[in-house]
C-alpha cells in the first residue's frame, strides 16, 4: 500500500508540473498575440479614415488611402477562390469517396498535408518561374493563381475529412435505392456536408488574405487604380511591406490601418467559419 501511494503521489507530481508547464506556455503565446493584437488595433484604429476607403495610395509624403489596393485584393483573392475552390472540392471529394483506403489516396493525402506547411514563397517563386518568367509580365492572374496553390490544399483537406465524417449508413442507404454513386455523392454526401466544406473555403480564403510573399512574385504593385488582370496590381499585404519599411510617418500610418483592416477580416471569417462549423455538427447531433 505504501508503494501505490508513493507511486500515485510522483504522478501527481509529475501531473501538476506538466500542468503548470503548458499554463506557462499558454500563457506566454497568449500574451503576445494580445499585444500584437492591441498594437495592431491602436495604432490602426488612429489611422482609421473615410479616405482610406476613396483614394488611391499616395506618393511619398503626400496623403491617400488604400482603395486600390483593397480592391486588388479582394479581386485576386475571389479569383483564388474561383480556381482554387472548385479543384480542391472535386479532389477532396474524390479522396473521400473514391480512393478512401487505397495508396494512391493515402500518397495524395500525404503530398497535401506537405503542400499545407509549403512556405508560400515557394508557391509564389514556382508561378514566377512558371507564368511571369516566361510572359516577361506581372499580373494579377499570375497572383491568383499563386493564391489558388494555397486554396487547394486546404479546400482537399476540408472537403475530404467532412464527407468521412458522414455516417456510411448514408450512403448504404442510397446505394441499396439503386441511387448511382455519382449522383449519391452530389445529392446527399456533399449537401450533408457543405457547411463544413464552406468553412474550409472561407478558412483558405482567411489564410491567403495576408499573404504578402507570393504576390510580390506574380502581382508585384501599382500605385494606381487598376482593373485589368494582364496588368500589374496592388494589394493590402504587398502595400503594408512597402509603406512599413519606408521612412515617411504618412505611409507608416497607411500601414498600420492596412494591417487593422486585414486583422479585422480574417477575425470576421474565422468567427463565422466555427459559427457553420458549431450548426453542422449540432445538426449532425
Amino acid at each position: 500500500m505504501a508503494g501505490n501511494a508513493s507511486l500515485y503521489r510522483w504522478r501527481a507530481i509529475k501531473n501538476a508540473m506538466a500542468l503548470g508547464l503548458g499554463s506557462l506556455a499558454t500563457l506566454f503565446g497568449l500574451f503576445w498575440l494580445v499585444w500584437i493584437l492591441g498594437i495592431t488595433f491602436l495604432r490602426g484604429i488612429d489611422a482609421l479614415k473615410p479616405a482610406l476607403f476613396t483614394q488611391m495610395t499616395p506618393p511619398p509624403g503626400a496623403d491617400g488611402g488604400l482603395a486600390n489596393a483593397l480592391f486588388g485584393s479582394v479581386l485576386m483573392s475571389l479569383m483564388a477562390l474561383a480556381i482554387g475552390a472548385p479543384i480542391g472540392i472535386c479532389a477532396g471529394t474524390w479522396l473521400a469517396e473514391y480512393a478512401r483506403r487505397g495508396k494512391l489516396g493515402e500518397t495524395i493525402r500525404f503530398l497535401n498535408d506537405i503542400l499545407l506547411s509549403a512556405p508560400s514563397i515557394v508557391l509564389g517563386l514556382f508561378v514566377y518561374t512558371l507564368i511571369v518568367a516566361q510572359t516577361r509580365q506581372f499580373s494579377a492572374i499570375a497572383g491568383a493563381i499563386a493564391l489558388a496553390l494555397l486554396v487547394i490544399p486546404v479546400v482537399v483537406r476540408t472537403t475530404d475529412e467532412m464527407l468521412r465524417l458522414v455516417p456510411s449508413t448514408m450512403r448504404e442507404a442510397a446505394l441499396s435505392l439503386g441511387v448511382p454513386q455519382w449522383k449519391m455523392v452530389l445529392q446527399i454526401l456533399l449537401r450533408a456536408s457543405r457547411a463544413g466544406i464552406v468553412t474550409g473555403v472561407l478558412l483558405a480564403l482567411a489564410r491567403i488574405s495576408g499573404e504578402t510573399a507570393p504576390l510580390l512574385f506574380t502581382a508585384l504593385n501599382n500605385q494606381y487604380w487598376s482593373a485589368d488582370v494582364t496588368k500589374p496590381m496592388a494589394s493590402v499585404p504587398v502595400v503594408i511591406f512597402q509603406f512599413a519599411m519606408s521612412p515617411f510617418e504618412s505611409w507608416h500610418a497607411l500601414a498600420w490601418a492596412g494591417a487593422f483592416v486585414v486583422t479585422l477580416f480574417v477575425l470576421a471569417l474565422s468567427l463565422i467559419s466555427r459559427f457553420l462549423l458549431a450548426r453542422s455538427k449540432v445538426t449532425h447531433d
